[in-house]
């Protein structure tokens, strides 16, 4: 059985008028950085997942720690659509590139 990879995108606006929201969009930012999320660009994330069965997982993980204000939005998408994205100014992130070389990184 062959894997099909996938990337998920993982697209947020949250509030920072308070220094609660504040706190909560740091912690937000820090537990989505430790399910293996990497920034793109502000406020879009985007991780690696061997199958459409763990991209489902990591929502169900990510519902757990989602702050009570804002929008979250998540995209599943197959790895040869996100090789697809044009990126029309600027370049990639060097972490950006490492995860389309190598697939995942496992720590």
């Amino acid at each position: 059985m062959i894997t099909k990879y996938m990337k998920l995108l993982c697209m947020f606006d949250l509030p920072v008028d308070t220094s609660d929201q504040q706190r909560a969009y740091r912690k937000f930012r820090k537990d989505i950085m430790s399910e293996g999320f990497i920034m793109i660009q502000y406020s879009v994330y985007v991780r690696t997942c061997p199958n459409r069965q763990f991209a489902n997982q990591m929502e169900k993980r990510l519902k757990k720690i989602i702050p009570k204000e804002g929008n979250i939005r998540l995209l599943t998408i197959t790895e040869k659509q996100y090789e697809d994205m044009k990126l029309l100014v600027g370049s990639k992130k060097l972490t950006e590139e490492v995860l389309s070389v190598e697939r995942m990184i496992i720590i």
